[in-house]
């Protein structure tokens, strides 16, 4: 399949979803908006998987675009650790917590999956 822009990516747009929710998270959570620290980090692990997908689709080699899906997979896995954070703290209820651990768990699963897919294939980028 040829991919014009990471726009078009699955996983990117799976990604920007994410994100948005993330934000509409921080909006209701009183407690989190208070926490500035883990309010910053959160807004910037949850944005960063997204961005690596960007930053490695406009690379110009399959290499280099796995490589900033591990950076991704990464940055799903800080967002992991800091929803147990916002959970032990009382910022979000456990039904959030679960929530949003399913989709981060199905991100990570699917960047998983995507890098494997580069590393065997050609990907095929056209401008």
């Amino acid at each position: 399949m040829k991919y014009k822009r990471f726009e078009d990516l699955p996983i990117w747009q799976e990604a920007r979803v994410f994100v948005a929710s993330a934000y509409t998270l921080i909006k209701t959570s009183d407690g989190l908006k208070k926490d500035y620290s883990l309010l910053g980090q959160f807004k910037r692990a949850s944005s960063s998987i997204m961005i690596n997908i960007a930053e490695g689709f406009e690379r110009g080699s399959n290499k280099d675009f796995a490589h900033f899906i591990d950076f991704s997979k990464g940055s799903a896995g800080e967002v992991r650790c800091i929803l147990y954070i916002m959970l032990d703290n009382k910022y979000i209820k456990d039904e959030v917590f679960r929530d949003f651990y399913g989709k981060i768990e199905n991100i990570s699963g699917q960047l998983s999956n995507f890098k494997k897919y580069l590393v065997k294939n050609t990907f095929k980028k056209t401008f």
